[in-house]
């Protein structure tokens, strides 16, 4: 049975079309084009094959072609799963141990070979989201000739992924928008600029001494010579070491993302998340508005990073959050089954008797985000004149990235002599997007004496403005003018309902309180973005909570309100006691099967429990399966050079080149007593992504056609 999201709040559903292919001895269905991993995991199968070292089960990680955990073979030729399409006909098959070579009348024949010639731009573009699409767009207005390059079939990053409202300024990066949209918004303008190339499916995979680029587009390799370069290839997810952290079913939360918003896949039926930045916040929400039950998340830090709203609609729809916590380990056989968590001290070690265990099927980890700049190092070093934009330049949110983006644009336009200055309040404008989470204030509310008025819960500090843009009577604004400062209400209020259709954060509802003439009720408007399967059925009585989901008691569903203009977020009406008005701020969900998320654990841990190693010495680097007892040892033999220890240990030996583990590594350095300055860092040497040998030689097979 196929694991698809048949209804979702916000996506619309994937076409019925589908393509046959094998999976060992399987027959599977998938879409059109569909990435193998999706395929797979949408027809229930998680591990995708056995480490050749080990025999440990593999599966996802990233999902994003920055590690190797999805190696499968198709069509006889070992690729990452989540980058190669589904095609009819197409032979998948489980890597068991080592793949073998093709016996040699089996292998493709080849037609010709074509030669490597550079190809001269005045300007490469390596990334497509939204810091590369809007430098190219400066770029391409001030008549610049760019290449564009990037590694997926579409444009726009990770904002392909996001489906919630966007924080920021609506007049500068389309605050108030879901990331889903903004995607399409950025991308319209580049066909209409003739100066702009684009190439999709293009991976960049080495920057050369004689300031050449490597680019893998479509089978081809390509040299490219860029005048200027720009790395915008955004972030790759960080990872942590703990016993069973390699288990399938185990992934980061842009993975999860990935499967669920991208390709409407139910890849879960019940989550835990580690990590309390917005990445899990977001995820935990995004999963609940796919049916997916969220057990819980922890965060190590004694508060969560990521912004106070993502924390509170997550605590008011029942997800306990615990912080100055930490997951001590994974079990299951084969894939994840169970996560034990615990209470950590101010040095981060667990608290022995604060365990407890929860029955889960996945575990995502959030723990942050690692700029993608290695390119930009090389080409630095090289001599290339080069720029860094977005989260390969700094951690932000893609508001940020999209000003990067134009900044940089323009930078690198006065740099070819097309371009003046750059307008000096662009500067600030960015300086602000980039801005942290800030100052935290109680909530107090209160009835204005008005029939119908706001009650905005945004307490903290952060960039953004949408509902003072909105307001149609200009009744709700920021009284110092600043967008990273929390609006207030102030004087009258249609009930139009549009600052609560637009809040980024969910964060504001209606109170009518001319609702029953005898005040002994009263009607709340809700923001609402669930089907009516997961909850929130007109005559449904739920379990309400005020800001931060504490239990206040009782409320009945009266209607749901759905226009174009609240661009798929319905507004709920709900029926609450007169004196509870001022104080409920939503209601727990009730998803499939019952299920309450009371924030109890399924279970103490016990004596018994066990990890999936059978030990407490953890994975560290998942392409060669070299555990941490191995780094220590090799350490204490007295290894301080990263190129020595991976020569003798071999981590960062795999396919994904170090992408996963080399923050580990320096972790477990630290942990040691040794100093950064200590240490020797590892050599960045292309290829930073395996490229096979035939296509770095220019081989074509005999069906393909040579590019004249």
């Amino acid at each position: 049975m196929e694991r698809r999201i048949a209804s979702h709040p916000i996506l619309s559903s994937k076409p019925a079309e589908r393509v046959r292919f094998r999976f060992g001895d399987k027959e599977l269905t998938a879409l059109p084009g569909e990435a193998i991993s999706s395929a797979l995991y949408a027809n229930g199968i998680t591990v995708f094959g056995h480490h050749h070292r080990d025999g440990a089960a593999q599966g996802i990680y990233c999902v994003n072609g920055q590690c190797s955990q999805c190696l499968v073979l198709a069509d006889g030729r070992p690729v990452k799963s989540c980058m190669v399409p589904v095609h009819e006909g197409l032979r998948v098959d489980p890597v068991e141990g080592a793949p073998a070579l093709p016996a040699a009348d089996a292998a493709p024949g080849f037609a010709s070979t074509t030669a490597t010639a550079a190809v001269n731009v005045q300007v490469l573009i390596i990334g497509g989201g939204p810091a590369g699409i809007c430098a190219a767009e400066e770029l391409g207005r001030a008549g610049a000739e760019v290449l564009l390059v990037d590694d997926k079939d579409e444009l726009g990053g990770k904002l392909g992924l996001q489906t919630h409202g966007f924080f920021g300024s609506v007049r500068a990066c389309h605050a108030g928008t879901r990331g889903i949209d903004i995607a399409g918004i950025l991308s319209e303008e580049l066909p209409r600029l003739p100066n702009i190339r684009t190439w999709l499916g293009a991976t960049a995979v080495g920057v050369y001494e004689d300031r050449l680029v490597g680019i893998v587009h479509h089978d081809r390799y390509v040299l490219v010579q860029p005048q200027v370069l720009l790395v915008a290839a955004g972030a790759r997810e960080k990872s942590l070491s703990f016993p069973g952290c390699d288990l399938p079913g185990v992934y980061g939360a842009g993975a999860f993302q990935t499967l669920v918003n991208r390709d409407l896949i139910r890849a879960s039926d019940r989550l835990f998340i580690i990590g309390g930045g917005n990445v899990g916040l977001i995820a935990g929400y995004h999963a609940l508005q796919a049916g997916i039950a969220v057990a819980g998340l922890v965060e190590a830090l004694p508060r969560v990073g990521g912004y106070k709203v993502h924390l509170d609609k997550l605590k008011r729809l029942g997800v306990p959050v615990w912080t100055s916590h930490t997951a001590l380990r994974v079990e299951g056989e084969e894939r994840a089954e169970r996560v034990t968590i615990a209470a950590i001290d101010e040095n981060f070690a667990p608290k022995p008797g604060t365990e407890r265990t929860f029955e889960v099927d996945s575990v995502l980890i959030a723990v942050g985000l690692a700029s993608v700049n290695e390119l930009a190092r090389k080409a630095e070093q090289y001599g290339i004149p080069t720029f860094v934009a977005g989260d390969a330049a700094e951690i932000a949110e893609a508001s940020a990235a999209i000003f990067s983006g134009r900044i940089a644009g323009r930078r690198m336009a006065a740099h070819l002599g097309l371009v003046g200055a750059i307008p000096p309040a662009w500067g600030t404008t960015a300086e602000v997007l980039r801005s942290r989470p800030g100052t935290q204030r109680p909530f107090v509310a209160v009835d204005p004496g008005l029939n119908v008025f706001p009650l905005i819960r945004c307490v903290q500090d952060i960039p953004c403005n949408p509902c003072t843009e909105v307001c149609p009577v200009g009744s709700i604004q920021i009284p110092d003018g600043t967008i990273t400062s929390q609006p207030v209400f102030s004087g009258r209020c249609l009930g139009c309902g549009r600052c609560v259709s637009i809040c980024p954060g969910l964060a504001i509802s209606l109170v009518v309180s001319d609702y029953d003439p005898t005040r002994s009720k009263a009607l709340l408007v809700l923001p609402w973005e669930f089907d009516e399967s997961v909850t929130g059925r007109p005559g449904e009585v739920v379990r309400t909570v005020d800001m931060v989901g504490d239990g206040v008691g009782e409320g009945t569903v009266v209607a749901l309100r759905e226009r174009d203009d609240q661009d798929r977020r319905r507004l709920l009406l709900l029926e609450v006691p007169w004196a509870e008005r001022l104080r409920v701020a939503g209601f727990k969900v009730s998803l499939a099967g019952g299920e309450d998320l009371d924030g109890t654990a399924d279970r103490e841990a016990t004596a018994d429990d066990t990890t999936a190693s059978g030990d407490d010495d953890p994975i560290v680097c998942r392409c060669e399966r070299v555990r941490k007892s191995e780094i220590v040892d090799a350490i204490r033999s007295g290894i301080r050079d990263l190129n020595v220890l991976k020569a003798v240990a071999r981590p960062s030996m795999g396919g994904c080149g170090g992408n996963t583990c080399s923050e580990l590594v320096m972790r477990i350095f630290r942990e040691e007593g040794v100093a950064p300055e200590e240490i020797t860092p590892g050599t960045v040497r292309p290829l930073v992504a395996e490229v096979p040998a035939g296509v770095l030689a220019g081989l074509v097979p005999e069906d393909d056609e040579v590019d004249s």
